[in-house]
C-alpha cells in the first residue's frame, strides 16, 4: 500500500486518458528535459492566487476562468493572445462594475494543450484514425502519421507556454491593462455591436470616475491597482508525465507545487477517486479544480473533497459544475448540500459549455446554443440562491477572434453560418460579442 506522496506516486494507480507513446525511451528523455527546465510560474504567485480564491469561496469575490478549448501550436501569436486577453479583461470590467465584486481573472491559457477524448479512435469518412488529443500529443490533421503521439510536442508546449506567459505578463503589468485605457480594449467587431456599445457606456462611466478622483487630488499614477491586473494561468492536468516533470519542491514552504500553471483542474473523465489524477493533485499545493458532471453522486463529491482538501482550506478546491442545461437544477442541489453540510469550503463555479454540445444536422460541426448556455448558468445561480450558497464563478470557452462556432447571441449566429469562420481544433467557442453578452447576463444573475 502506498503511504507517501511524491510527484510520481500516481504511477502506482490506473491513469486514464494517457497517450500510448510508441517510443518509451524518447518519452522518458523528453520528461528528463522538462525536469531541467525553469518553472513557468512561481510558488509565491500561486500562494497569492490562493488568497483570492479563498475570498471567492467565502462569497467575497468572483472567479472568471476563460480561454480556448484547446490551444493551438499554429495559432500562437501576439495578436491572438492580445485579443483573447482583451475579451477577458472586458468581461471582468463588466462583472466588477455591475456587481461591485472583485473578479479573479484566470485564463485557460499558456498550457491548455491536451484534451481528453470519449473514444481512442475517430472517423474521417471511411478512414478510422487515432483520436486527436491536443497539440501536446499529436496533430489534428486526418493522417495516420500525424496522429502518432510525439513526445517532443511536450517540449514545444513548454516553450509556447513560456512565450505566452511572457507576453501576458508584459500586457498585464506593462500598461496595457491600465484601467484608464478601458476604451483601448474594444476590438472593432465588438465596438460595432450592441454589446460593444453597452461596454463603451461602462467604459465612459469608469473614465468619468477616474477623472473625478484626479480632480480631488488623487495621484492615479501612483495607484498600482489601477494600472496593473493580476492574471493567472490554468489548464487541465491531463498528461501526468508532463505535470509531474514540472512539479518542484518550494524551498521556502517545503511544499510541492506544479509550476506549469498557477492552478490546474482534473476533468470529468479522470476524476476517479482511486485513480492517478486525483492522487497526483492531492499532493501539490496549487489551488485545484475538479469537473463534476451529471453522474456525480453525493459520495463522489465528499470523496473528492476529502482527497483534495482534507484540511478544509478555503479556496484550495473549486468544484466546476458541468451538468447540462436540462439537468442542473435536479442534480446539483444535493451535491452543494453535501459539501455545505460537511463544512467543506468549496468554491462552486459553472462550466455551462461542455454539457451542451451537439453536432449540427446541416454541417455536422460541433456547436453550442447561446441560449442553452445561459439556461445552465441561470440554473446554477438559482440553485445557489435557493440554498443560500455563493455561486463563485464561471468557466467559459472563448476566443478573441470573430468566429462562428456557437449559435445565437444578441447578434445571432445561425446554423447555416457555422462554417463561415469555424476555426476551433476541438470544441466550439464563444466569440467576442457573445462573450460580452454573457458577461452582462452573468452580472444580472449575480446582483
Amino acid at each position: 500500500m502506498q503511504t507517501t506522496w511524491n510527484p510520481t506516486s500516481w504511477k502506482e494507480l490506473p491513469a486514464l486518458q494517457q497517450p500510448e507513446w510508441p517510443d518509451i525511451g524518447e518519452y522518458e528523455g523528453a520528461l528528463k528535459e522538462l525536469e531541467a527546465f525553469p518553472p513557468l510560474v512561481f510558488a509565491q504567485e500561486i500562494r497569492y492566487l490562493q488568497k483570492g480564491l479563498a475570498l471567492a469561496a467565502q462569497g467575497r469575490a468572483f472567479m472568471l476562468q476563460a480561454g480556448d478549448c484547446a490551444e493551438s501550436f499554429i495559432e500562437h501569436s501576439a495578436q491572438t493572445i492580445q485579443h483573447k486577453l482583451k475579451v477577458i479583461l472586458q468581461m471582468a470590467v463588466v462583472l466588477t462594475y455591475s456587481t461591485g465584486v472583485p473578479v479573479i481573472k484566470v485564463g485557460r491559457i499558456a498550457g491548455q494543450y491536451a484534451k481528453p477524448r470519449s473514444s481512442p479512435l475517430e472517423k474521417f469518412g471511411d478512414i478510422e484514425l487515432p483520436s486527436f488529443r491536443g497539440h501536446i500529443v499529436n496533430s489534428e490533421q486526418p493522417d495516420q502519421q500525424a496522429r502518432i503521439p510525439d513526445p517532443s510536442r511536450m517540449l514545444t508546449a513548454y516553450h509556447q507556454s513560456a512565450s505566452s506567459l511572457n507576453l501576458i505578463r508584459s500586457f498585464t503589468k506593462g500598461g496595457f491593462a491600465d484601467l484608464s485605457k478601458v476604451h483601448t480594449w474594444t476590438q472593432e467587431f465588438v465596438a460595432s455591436s450592441a454589446e460593444g456599445q453597452r461596454y463603451e457606456a461602462v467604459a465612459f462611466e469608469i473614465e468619468r470616475a477616474l477623472r473625478f478622483m484626479a480632480a480631488c487630488g488623487i495621484d492615479l499614477s501612483k495607484e498600482q491597482v489601477l494600472q496593473q491586473v493580476n492574471f493567472w494561468t490554468s489548464h487541465e492536468a491531463l498528461l501526468l508525465g508532463y505535470e509531474s516533470a514540472m512539479t518542484r519542491k518550494d524551498p521556502v514552504s517545503g511544499k510541492w507545487y506544479d509550476l506549469s500553471a498557477h492552478t490546474i483542474w482534473i476533468g470529468e473523465r479522470t476524476r476517479d477517486l482511486g485513480g492517478a489524477h486525483l492522487e497526483f493533485a492531492s499532493g501539490i499545493a496549487n489551488p485545484l479544480g475538479c469537473k463534476i458532471g451529471p453522474s456525480t453522486t453525493r459520495d463522489d463529491v465528499l470523496g473528492i473533497c476529502e482527497k483534495l482538501n482534507p484540511a478544509r482550506i478555503p479556496g484550495r478546491l473549486t468544484l466546476i459544475s458541468r451538468m447540462g442545461a436540462d439537468r442542473i437544477t435536479d442534480v446539483l442541489p444535493p451535491l452543494v448540500e453535501a459539501a455545505r453540510d460537511e463544512e467543506h469550503p468549496v468554491l462552486w463555479t459553472s462550466d455551462p459549455m461542455h454539457g451542451n454540445t451537439f453536432s449540427s444536422s446541416g454541417s455536422g460541426l460541433k456547436t453550442r446554443r447561446f441560449d442553452v448556455i445561459l439556461k445552465e448558468l441561470k440554473g446554477f445561480f438559482e440553485v445557489h440562491k435557493d440554498l443560500g450558497t455563493w455561486p463563485g464563478g464561471v468557466h467559459i470557452e472563448l476566443t478573441g477572434e470573430d468566429v462562428t462556432e456557437c449559435l445565437g447571441g444578441a447578434e445571432e449566429v445561425l446554423e447555416h453560418e457555422l462554417d463561415i469562420n469555424y476555426n476551433t481544433i476541438c470544441d466550439p467557442r464563444l466569440n467576442g460579442r457573445q462573450s460580452l453578452d454573457l458577461a452582462y447576463q452573468v452580472a444580472e444573475m449575480l446582483i
